[in-house]
């Protein structure tokens, strides 16, 4: 293995796997664990689903957050080991092509880049009520989507700037969050407790909501839970930017998601046991149990700096994840293998992927349009939660299959051997189950009286995105193209002899 402690080494090793360095290498460890931290984000996650979880499954909603996290340590065990061999951005499309082939690399890569560009929406729809708060105004339907617009536009200005610029806004709004977070956190938990720890083995009759079973209702939990834990891979999408990425992204993954799983749990249960009124968050009287548990622990005078506190955060977990889309398109378009390619893939002075920035940010900015429904948007969240569960497993899968083939075995810093064969077993059974569980129908998790395709959003979303790759796979076939630069017909340990992104970027 080279030593990829310098530039100069991690330029060549890029070259070995079929590229040429066009995006600016400045990251370290604590810079790449920024941006997946940004993009978990303790307070986006927990303000996405800590009244619905309570909602559906009482306090012991709780108990699905270290059940998720737990399973989502097992696929980080899969691609450490993954990213270990092949740092590069893109991360499902460049490993699937290379554990089974261009076509299933491709498709991956596309559910995958979706997902990520829908998230983007998500968190910019739901960090522009945050703007009105911060000015005292009310809200329109019309008004979020336009603020949701307006912080897609600067997060793309700022990541037009470089990684170097993203990096300290980042930096500074989870230094911001971070702190806000643990110590709201711990002081609630110390200071302000108006209920026991018994609490959290109490449903307070949420299970009415799934036909009086409580274990429908925790599955709903657990579905919902899932949207905590998603986004370390966005230290897969700068792998490219990031010093010694085989060794250090991997160990970034690690840090993002297990400070972040600390931070959520924490807050999970100071939130829970601070609230006076747990019960009316069943009910689904109180919407904003967050925001009530801090100004009824802390006064009134906490509303604005809190308010501060949480816009932050979704700026910055915004920010990350359009950082991360943009990188992931311009994995695909420099191979050639997206539409409009020869624009995508292209990157400015500043050696930020403008082109993917600019066709990231269209993306999820037309997908607004859906905030101008009040109910519609949730259909967004449902899929964006599937849709990212769905690449998780099939790059799981992908591994065991070559393992299991002996058409790979892991070679990067990290090996992990048969204990990795057992942990990639798991990972699959885990992500199949929340793939399964996410997409399962269920009315309790859409509004009251919403259409059928609110309930449905997730399954029907996931397979309109699967549908449309297929279409384009073989209409297109964007493989073959891949297999050609590739020179084989894919496979694990196979290189291509000239860099792939300079043939893709001589066609036509």
């Amino acid at each position: 293995m080279n030593d990829t402690s310098n530039p100069d080494s991690d330029a060549e090793r890029l070259h070995a796997l079929g590229y040429r360095q066009e995006l600016r290498r400045s990251l370290g460890i604590l810079g790449n664990i920024s941006m997946g931290f940004a993009v978990v984000s303790p307070v986006v996650a927990l303000y996405a689903v800590s009244m619905v979880g309570t909602t559906v499954a009482g306090p012991m909603w709780v108990w699905a957050l270290p059940l998720v996290l737990v399973g989502q340590c097992l696929v980080v065990n899969v691609y450490a080991e993954l990213t270990s061999q092949w740092p590069l951005a893109g991360g499902p499309y460049q490993w699937g092509r290379r554990l089974l082939g261009p076509a299933f690399g491709w498709l991956g890569g596309w559910v995958w880049q979706f997902a990520v560009m829908f998230g983007n929406t998500t968190v910019a729809y739901l960090a522009a009520p945050w703007v009105y708060a911060l000015f005292g105004a009310v809200p329109t339907p019309g008004g979020l989507v336009a603020v949701a617009v307006a912080i897609l536009l600067v997060c793309m200005v700022v990541n037009a700037y470089g990684i170097t610029i993203l990096r300290w806004f980042v930096s500074l709004g989870i230094a911001a969050e971070a702190v806000a977070s643990v110590l709201v956190g711990l002081v609630l938990l110390l200071f302000f407790r108006e209920h026991g720890f018994p609490l959290f083995t109490e449903t307070l009759g949420a299970e009415a909501l799934s036909g009086g079973s409580a274990v429908a209702g925790f599955l709903a939990a657990v579905a919902v839970a899932g949207w905590a834990f998603i986004g370390f891979d966005a230290c897969v999408s700068t792998a490219e930017e990031t010093k010694d990425a085989g060794r250090q992204v991997p160990r970034a993954m690690w840090w993002a998601l297990l400070s972040v799983g600390a931070v959520v749990i924490l807050n999970a249960m100071a939130v829970a046991l601070a609230h006076p009124h747990p019960e009316a968050v069943v009910a689904g009287q109180d919407v904003d149990p967050v925001t009530t548990a801090v100004v009824h622990a802390f006064g009134g005078w906490s509303d604005k700096p809190f308010v501060v506190v949480v816009l932050t955060g979704f700026l910055a977990c915004a920010m990350a994840s359009q950082g991360g889309a943009a990188r992931g398109l311009f994995s695909l378009a420099r191979d050639g293998v997206f539409p409009f390619s020869r624009h995508v893939r292209k990157v400015n002075g500043r050696k930020a992927p403008i082109g993917g920035l600019v066709a990231s940010t269209l993306i999820s900015g037309s997908a607004l349009a859906l905030g101008l429904n009040a109910t519609a948007i949730g259909s967004l969240i449902s899929f964006g939660t599937a849709a990212t569960y769905l690449p998780f497993f099939l790059v799981s899968l992908a591994a065991l299959i070559a393992r299991l083939r002996g058409s790979w075995v892991p070679s990067g810093h990290i090996r992990l051997g048969a204990k990795g064969t057992f942990l990639n077993v798991l990972a699959v059974v885990w992500t199949a189950f929340e793939v399964v569980n996410v997409c399962w129908p269920r009315t309790v998790l859409a509004p009251p009286d919403a259409p059928w395709y609110q309930v449905w959003a997730a399954l029907l979303g996931t397979g309109v995105v699967l549908g449309t790759g297929l279409v384009y796979l073989a209409v297109r076939r964007p493989h073959d193209r891949l297999r050609d630069a590739d020179g084989h017909g894919g496979g694990a340990a196979a290189a291509p002899s000239r860099p792939e992104g300079l043939q893709a970027a001589e066609r036509p």
